[in-house]
């Protein structure tokens, strides 16, 4: 490629030379540890794109623009969608090629060909669920002609970036992946390595096989009564759904938004139990699906902790309620936090918008994907939320050396061989073996070769297994493991100018399974749940099935004709915000019956509906005040009850003294909140953290407990309880209980029972028990106020939530598992933030591990479709993933404080905000 011709501006030069003198201080730090040496300046800056001038794209019909505002954010512009599309995938790889190289390893199964023996394990799970070889049948068997051209492009526009920049021209990360990996060098982009991703994005919103496992491990220790009531059911009347009306009819078997049910089951399965009734009580089945758990843990750690707590917001209004006249949408995907972001802000635009190039559209995607995610185009914008659809299932199977059980015959397994590469180390060779049910992932850990020798299976008469001492093998399916053309509905959302194409759009959407929220510039507003979502002959999802009796199989998936939608409903407004899609009693199919509970959902839709009463309007800035609601829906439950406890200890006093006159918001220099939190987290950790298994507590965090089985007396010769000590497994963002809003729907349902088992702790010489509601609210407070002297000072004064409550952003890979000095290069923060978990203002912690932040909004924006060009966007971090560039975290600190960029999109304004131009040329 030619070099840049024009150079930068002088405003430009001045800010990169601050930056050479910061890189310059940081290299000099680190010199005396062997680093400095060879992290040169000229390293560092080696990898920062040309964002100005003119390049040759090998393979273009014609000119591209490149036109980025202050942020580095591109808008593309070009005449073909094949140059769209080329241009898209260049400009991806100049700014987040590392981040591309990892992912598309990680979702082929191939982390140890650039990091070593340390992630063999994690391949070999993922080569056994078979992500990579999914996306290629997809490509070749179900993606559309257009949208493999469409891959196609991106693929070339990528390996041309590749061709002329390697090493640490590509990302500085390569020069450090030399001292672990080196001569390492990529291949080229594939259409398959981007549609991989959107299996790990899948895997990310899976829906409910966590709680399915946890479910099963929990009844190691715990009653089916007493899991029930840690379960609670949805509370309908309470937390409103997404569709609050509709109907199937029974004849065409299609979702009107308008009908009556008539008598509806409340969806098909049955009791979900383990083959009528078996929960899972033997050690045996205890022990593989504790191992099959710690695996599960081990990928999505790569993006990161899967449970109740992950979701997003989304909500639009109606323009009879709007200042504007025209709908307001906004939506913020909870995700965990990443450096650079998940998300990449970009615009892609056909220079004249045809038939023949129908892309004009804008908004936020993935680097390695081609398209845009959510967003909006001239006519139409979209947002998403998990819609949370039990989409997998974990079924024990009767297996032997020559295969499985199935309605009593032998079947052969299918097998394939993988050969796992090893930077630095030998190969390793798998067998991966598959059921009817899915691919056998209990496979993948050598503890489970000898397990399950004594697990029952099923009760009397239903039992239907011949030989109880082979034990169980676990086998996955999940409905990313079959071959969809989800691709096509990202390009159909793009170019969809009405309600009835963006239907048709998310017929296609088969996983992820997303609620899809809808507006459009002549004022609808509309609701469209899409997806592929299994119909179970018996069961309900929330117990593994037993895998040899064909009545526990998937029959169907939900018509897509059957999959509620609504347009513009009455109310004026849809919100979703993971709660239920619809009322179970009137809804004929089995969706899931493990939502979020609702907490963030209703508070949105008390939001609005108290803002327009009496003839009110809603504005830009009232969706984007409302993105940052810290409000906390647990402690408006459980403070009135903490204030009620008679502390005698002046301490604690002191502290129970911040909560008299708190409003129960979440502000990051809110000393009530730190210590709300605090009493909240050991509240559960009292209450129900002690009594759960130490398969789903921190791991390290040990007690002395009863054993698991009971067997044999209780108490020693001497009278003393017999006690065992145990330790949990959890890493600290996947134990329970994490706190979210099925924590608070499992206190709401027992606090006005100051006698219910649940408040009864054990005691010791040294430290009674408690016996009821109070006692261990006081010792939760105590606690409290103990552990926030150790960590924030004696003086409440100084305390704040945000100093608990911290953000620290890590580079993938590298950033989380490199060289110290390396991840202090590469990662950024702390930031003390506001918000909670289940607020609004979702920033996620895990009350079992900690207060630091595990998930976020990942991104925010706010759509107006009078006036698109007064929209609003925001990235967790930035356009660029190349350390030490100008846009490396540069809109961090506006998404911390709630800010939110102006987002151009009509050429004009676009023009109007360019900083950069780069013209890319055949």
């Amino acid at each position: 490629m030619p070099a840049n011709t024009t150079g930068s501006s002088p405003k430009k030069k001045k800010s990169r030379r601050l930056r050479l003198i910061v890189i310059a201080v940081v290299l000099l730090l680190v010199g005396g540890v062997g680093y400095g040496a060879y992290w040169s300046i000229s390293t560092v800056r080696a990898s920062f794109p040309e964002t100005t001038g003119s390049l040759q794209l090998k393979g273009l019909s014609g000119p591209v623009q490149v036109k980025r505002d202050g942020y580095g954010i591109p808008q593309i512009y070009a005449g073909t969608p094949e140059d769209l599309f080329r241009a898209q995938g260049f400009v991806q790889a100049q700014d987040r090629f590392w981040e591309m190289d990892v992912r598309r390893h990680m979702t082929a199964g191939r982390l140890s060909e650039m990091f070593g023996s340390g992630q063999v394990e994690t391949d070999a799970f993922l080569r056994t669920m078979g992500w990579h070889r999914v996306a290629k049948q997809e490509y070749d068997t179900k993606v559309s002609a257009a949208t493999k051209k469409n891959l196609r492009a991106y693929s070339d526009g990528v390996n041309a970036y590749l061709k002329d920049h390697q090493g640490d021209a590509l990302s500085v990360e390569y020069a450090a992946l030399d001292f672990k990996n080196d001569g390492y060098k990529p291949e080229k982009w594939t259409p398959v390595d981007s549609l991989a991703w959107l299996k790990a994005m899948a895997w990310d919103l899976r829906g409910n096989m966590q709680d399915e496992v946890d479910r099963a491990l929990a009844s190691n220790r715990l009653s089916a009564k007493q899991i029930d009531e840690l379960y609670p059911s949805y509370p309908y009347g309470r937390n409103k759904p997404i569709v609050q009306g509709g109907a199937v009819d029974e004849v065409t078997d299609e979702f009107d938004p308008k009908g009556t049910p008539a008598g509806s089951a409340g969806g098909t399965g049955g009791t979900g139990s383990v083959d009528g009734g078996a929960t899972g009580a033997a050690q045996g089945l205890q022990t593989q699906l504790s191992s099959l758990s710690k695996t599960l843990d081990d990928v999505p750690a790569l993006l990161g902790p899967n449970g109740t707590g992950i979701g997003s917001n989304s909500w639009v209004v109606a323009g009879k309620y709007t200042t504007t006249g025209k709908p307001l949408l906004a939506n913020d995907p909870h995700l965990a936090p990443q450096l650079p972001s998940v998300w990449y802000q970009m615009g892609l635009h056909c220079k004249q918008v045809s038939s023949a190039c129908p892309y004009d559209t804008a908004g936020f995607t993935f680097a390695g994907l081609p398209g845009v995610v959510i967003g909006h185009n001239q006519d139409i914008s979209w947002g998403m939320t998990n819609l949370g659809a039990d989409v997998s299932d974990l079924y024990l199977e009767k297996v032997t050396s020559d295969g499985y059980l199935y309605d009593g015959k032998q079947i052969p397994f299918t097998t394939r061989e993988e050969t796992i590469k090893v930077a630095g180390g030998a190969s390793r060779k798998i067998t991966v073996r598959t059921t009817n049910n899915g691919p056998i992932v209990s496979d993948r850990d050598d503890e489970l070769a000898g397990v399950g020798k004594s697990a029952p299976v099923g009760t009397g008469a239903d039992d239907v297994a011949p030989d109880r001492g082979d034990g169980y093998a676990v086998a996955l399916k999940w409905t990313a493991l079959t071959p969809s053309n989800t691709m096509d509905s990202v390009f159909k959302l793009n170019t969809a100018k009405n309600f009835s194409d963006f239907r048709k759009a998310a017929r296609d959407f088969a996983v992820p399974s997303q609620n899809l929220i809808y507006a459009d510039t002549k004022g609808n507003i509309g609701y469209q749940a899409p997806g592929q979502i299994p119909v179970r002959s018996k069961g309900d999802g929330r117990y593994p099935a037993p895998g040899w009796d064909s009545r526990y199989k998937w029959s169907k998936y939900i018509p897509q004709s059957a999959l509620p939608w609504e347009f513009n409903p009455d109310r004026g407004y849809i919100v979703t915000a993971n709660q239920a899609v619809i009322d179970k009693k009137n809804y004929p199919y089995l969706l899931t019956d493990d939502w979020g509970y609702g907490a963030r959902s209703q508070r949105i839709t008390d939001l609005i509906e108290s803002k327009v009463k009496d003839g009110g309007k809603i504005s830009t800035d009232d969706m984007q005040s409302l993105q940052m609601d810290n409000s906390s829906e647990i402690a408006k439950l459980l403070t009135p009850y903490l204030l009620k406890i008679d502390v005698k200890d002046d301490y604690v006093r002191e502290a129970q003294k911040l909560l008299e006159s708190w409003d129960y918001t979440q502000d990051s220099d809110s000393a009530a909140a730190a210590y709300f939190n605090a009493v909240w987290r050991n509240t559960l950790k009292l209450a129900f953290g002690d009594k759960l298994p130490k398969e789903l507590r921190v791991k390290g965090e040990c007690l002395r407990v009863r054993p698991a089985d009971d067997s044999g007396p209780l108490e020693d010769l001497n009278g003393n309880a017999r006690l065992v000590r145990e330790c949990g497994k959890r890493d600290p963002d996947m134990a329970q209980p994490d706190g979210g809003d099925r924590w608070y729907e499992v206190v709401r349902k027992i606090i006005k029972d100051p006698k219910n088992d649940w408040w009864k702790t054990a005691g010791t010489r040294n430290k009674p028990g408690a016996t009821n509601r109070d006692e261990l609210l006081g010792q939760a407070m105590r606690a409290a106020r103990s552990e926030l002297t150790a960590k924030l000072g004696k003086d409440i004064n100084s305390w704040s939530w945000g100093r608990l409550h911290r953000l620290t952003l890590k580079n993938q890979t590298l950033g989380t598992d490199g060289p110290g000095v390396v991840q202090w290069l590469l990662n950024r923060g702390p930031w003390n933030l506001s918000g909670g978990e289940a607020a609004v203002n979702a920033t996620g912690w895990n009350a079992a591990g900690g207060y630091d932040v595990t998930w976020v909004p990942s991104m925010r924006m706010v759509v107006n479709l009078d006036n698109l060009d007064k929209s609003r966007w925001i990235n967790l971090t930035g356009a660029s993933g190349h350390a030490y560039n100008a846009h490396y975290t540069d809109q961090t600190e506006k998404w911390a404080k709630g800010e939110l960029l102006p987002w151009a999109f009509n050429k004009s304004a676009v023009d109007k905000s360019t900083e950069d131009e780069l013209a890319l040329t055949p």
